[in-house]
C-alpha cells in the first residue's frame, strides 16, 4: 500500500513562517567591565572563556554581537536575562 503525499504549497511567505530564526543582540555599553561580561556570556549561554571573550570583543570593537539565534520567544527570554545582568540586549529577525 503506497501513501500519497499532498503537494507542497511552495507560495508560503518564509518571512511570517514562524520557524523564522531571531536574534539576540547584545549592545556595547559604558558602564559594564569586559570581563564582567565574559563572565555573564559564561555563566548564562554555557559559552567557552573563548567563545565568550570573542563575543565580548566584538560588543566592544563592533558596538554589538548576536549571542544568540533561534524562536522568537527563546530570544526575548535571553534579552531579559542580559537585561537582568545589567546588559542592554534587543531582539531582531535574522537578516537572510
Amino acid at each position: 500500500m503506497s501513501t500519497v503525499l499532498p503537494e507542497a504549497d511552495e507560495s508560503i511567505d518564509a518571512s511570517s513562517h514562524p520557524d523564522t530564526p531571531w536574534q539576540t543582540v547584545v549592545w556595547d555599553d559604558p558602564v559594564n567591565l569586559m570581563s564582567y561580561v565574559v563572565r555573564v556570556f559564561r555563566a548564562y549561554f554555557g559559552y567557552s572563556q573563548d567563545r565568550a571573550t570573542q563575543l565580548m570583543l566584538s560588543v566592544h570593537h563592533d558596538g554589538h554581537a548576536v549571542v544568540a539565534e533561534g524562536a522568537r520567544e527563546q530570544m526575548e527570554l535571553h534579552a531579559q536575562a542580559m537585561h537582568d545582568y545589567g546588559l542592554w540586549a534587543t531582539v531582531r529577525k535574522a537578516p537572510r
